[in-house]
């Protein structure tokens, strides 16, 4: 049999008052996502284990069932490992923004969302005036880069700059969580004062000045790791001789090296509500010819729910259903050989909340054969009702894997 995972990113929500108090999945038409919840079997999901931050990184990992306090490693071995970056044992990797500081006021973590072309020009600029045999900047996507420090202590405590907007950076700038770390944390913040005296006045930064646009004047370093000790899926599960993961989310494609899965990029995947649904889906439909598991990763939901717009939130569950899950059952109900389908989200993304909670997930799991249970619907509410219980850790990986 093989094994078909369908994440959508943020999927599950709150109950919303103007949707008379249902939430996002109970109120969106699911026809197909509903269908599978009554021939399969559900229940829920705790994907974030405790003292971790519920960020999409540990709810994946989490899905597949890596334990983690064992692997987690933070965001920037992650950015690594998708851009092709190998990490020594003794370097430490950190996702590195590129974000726009006014004054003494960190105006936002994206630098007013630069492009990567234009960020590539100011992360080779760094390297050339900062970097060493010890110091490295690699460009990543958008605003998101990766900066590697070798023999750097990761006992540092770094704020996640979308977590500061609007207020002063020098308050949150690194400080050291043991004495051994104090080198790590004065060389990090060394180096965001100097890209601020050299990103000032770079021409790219003046034109984007001159056009409006915000500068891309400082790096954040943060999420510090080193190499995470993973063991590929197959090790665990020898039943995946071939896996694959489809998504637009660099930290996924990182989990997906890590996890021994090849990447397969869809053009016009953008990780937004105008992502390339069908080709996605195609691309699962694909992949499950040669391979014996696919992670199918959709990002909109989320992404919707930090803009905390809910009809847009509804639309992307319902374009999941249509435009995703429909076209892959239909090419897959009949084929000789058996598919498993799980549907799940990785954490909750309240639209009024705007950002992750770690509050346990609804699943679903088809496979032809499976004895269902009494749930009719797929949403947070029925699936509490579901056969499969509460579980955590790697016990739904396991229970999948082993249908």
């Amino acid at each position: 049999m093989k094994h078909l995972i369908i994440l959508g990113d943020g999927m599950a929500d709150w109950a919303v008052p103007s949707l008379g108090n249902k939430t996002l999945l109970q109120y969106a038409h699911t026809p197909y996502m509903d269908m599978l919840a009554r021939m399969g079997r559900t229940g829920m999901l705790k994907t974030v284990a405790d003292g971790f931050h519920p960020g999409s990184e540990v709810a994946n990992m989490s899905v597949m069932g890596y334990d983690l306090p064992t692997v987690y490693e933070g965001r920037g071995v992650l950015e690594a490992a998708s851009i092709g970056v190998d990490l020594e044992p003794d370097d430490m990797a950190m996702r590195c923004n590129l974000v726009c500081v006014e004054g003494d006021i960190l105006k936002n973590h994206s630098a007013g969302h630069i492009t990567t072309e234009e960020a590539d020009v100011l992360i080779r600029f760094l390297e050339e005036r900062l970097g060493n045999e010890r110091i490295h900047f690699y460009t990543g996507v958008q605003y998101r880069h990766l900066l590697v420090v070798k023999g750097g202590n990761k006992h540092v405590a770094c704020v996640p700059p979308h977590d500061v907007p609007l207020q002063p950076f020098r308050p949150n700038l690194v400080k050291a969580l043991i004495p051994e770390a104090q080198e790590t944390a004065d060389l990090l913040n060394g180096l965001i004062l100097a890209s601020q005296e050299l990103l000032a006045s770079h021409p790219l930064n003046l034109k984007r000045a001159s056009e409006g646009k915000d500068p891309a004047n400082s790096i954040w370093p943060w999420s510090p790791g080193n190499r995470p000790q993973m063991e590929p899926l197959a090790t665990k599960y020898p039943s995946i001789r071939k896996g694959s993961v489809i998504t637009a989310v660099d930290l996924i494609r990182g989990i997906g090296r890590y996890a021994g899965l090849r990447c397969i990029d869809v053009e016009g995947a953008t990780g937004l509500y105008t992502t390339n649904y069908e080709g996605k889906a195609q691309a699962a439909i694909d992949a499950l010819q040669t391979d014996d598991f696919v992670y199918l990763h959709i990002e909109a939901s989320d992404e919707a729910g930090h803009e905390g717009n809910v009809p847009l939130k509804l639309k992307t569950i319902e374009y999941l259903d249509q435009r995703a899950i429909k076209p892959i059952w239909e090419a897959i109900k009949d084929w000789d050989e058996p598919v498993a389908i799980a549907v799940l989200p990785d954490h909750p993304t309240p639209c009024e909340l705007r950002t992750h909670t770690a509050e346990p997930i609804p699943f679903l799991i088809y496979y032809p054969g499976i004895e269902p249970d009494e749930v009719q619907a797929y949403d947070e509410v029925s699936c509490q009702k579901g056969g499969y219980g509460m579980l955590e850790k790697d016990e739904f990986m396991n229970l999948f894997m082993n249908s």
